[in-house]
């Protein structure tokens, strides 16, 4: 059992991946589409935080739930913010659509675990999505963003995104 809930947690991702590849020839993003991106992949966050703040049993993945709402949620405020600031409409795209369509599948899976199951495949997948996220936007997002103060929030961000999957990856070390 163990063996294919972490299958399904790495068969999460595929699809970003694919979209994110799709996305190399369609040419670059533009400032809406990296907007909607960013909105999407913290929402996705907060929801998975929300439900391990509900389910986690470990003290740590509990903790780690709520670092992830309060990170995510403030990152989506100031990146909303900044849209309207900017008057940026985010714009739905491949890369976000197929992350919001991954999240789902993640979410459907991780509600149906509970206890050391849950905690585990809660981290592996954090772990999954922050080396995913960031990949992205070191190799996708900044190179494309045209706006001087989105791309600032993106460089800004890393740091933050760096220190989750450490952390995420402290905690899986401490799961049996």
């Amino acid at each position: 059992m163990k063996k294919s809930v972490v299958l399904a947690m790495a068969l999460m991702l595929p699809a970003f991946t694919v979209s994110v590849q799709a996305a190399d020839t369609q040419g670059a993003l533009t400032d809406a589409e990296i907007a909607h991106i960013v909105v999407t992949a913290n929402t996705a966050d907060i929801e998975n935080g929300n439900l391990a703040k509900k389910k986690a049993s470990n003290e740590d993945v509990h903790g780690y739930a709520h670092r992830m709402i309060a990170d995510h949620t403030d990152s989506n405020q100031q990146a909303t913010e900044l849209a309207k600031k900017l008057n940026v409409t985010p714009k739905d795209n491949a890369i976000s659509q197929s992350l919001k369509d991954d999240a789902k599948a993640g979410l459907e899976k991780l509600k149906g675990l509970s206890g050391k199951e849950f905690d585990k495949a809660y981290i592996d997948g954090e772990i999954a999505l922050h080396k995913k996220v960031i990949e992205v936007a070191d190799n996708k997002l900044v190179p494309s963003v045209k706006n001087e103060e989105l791309k600032a929030l993106l460089v800004k961000t890393r740091p933050t995104l760096v220190s989750h999957l450490e952390h995420a990856e402290k905690i899986k070390s401490t799961l049996k």
